[in-house]
């Protein structure tokens, strides 16, 4: 369950960091455009949108990240105790 913790919380932090970045580049623009600092309701559901997309994304590339590096921990310890053995 640590993984999927440690999952979880990176994405987050990438979609939210991700989602904002896309709001204020929309607003930016729109204000290049209309001259305002309106902020339309679309671009704020776009931006939710990206997040949640960008969420998942990570969730799965971490989760799937960590997943290997714990297999990876489990059969280098279980060489490195056979090396041992033999002594």
């Amino acid at each position: 369950m640590k993984p999927n913790l440690k999952a979880c919380g990176q994405a987050m932090v990438t979609a939210m960091v991700n989602a904002a970045l896309a709001v204020a580049l929309m607003l930016l623009v729109e204000f290049a455009i209309s001259g305002s600092f309106q902020v339309p309701a679309p671009y704020l559901w776009a931006g939710l949108l990206i997040g949640l997309v960008i969420f998942g994304a990570q969730f799965w590339r971490q989760r799937h990240l960590y997943r290997s590096n714990e297999a990876d921990e489990k059969t280098s310890t279980t060489s490195r105790q056979s090396l041992h053995s033999d002594a």
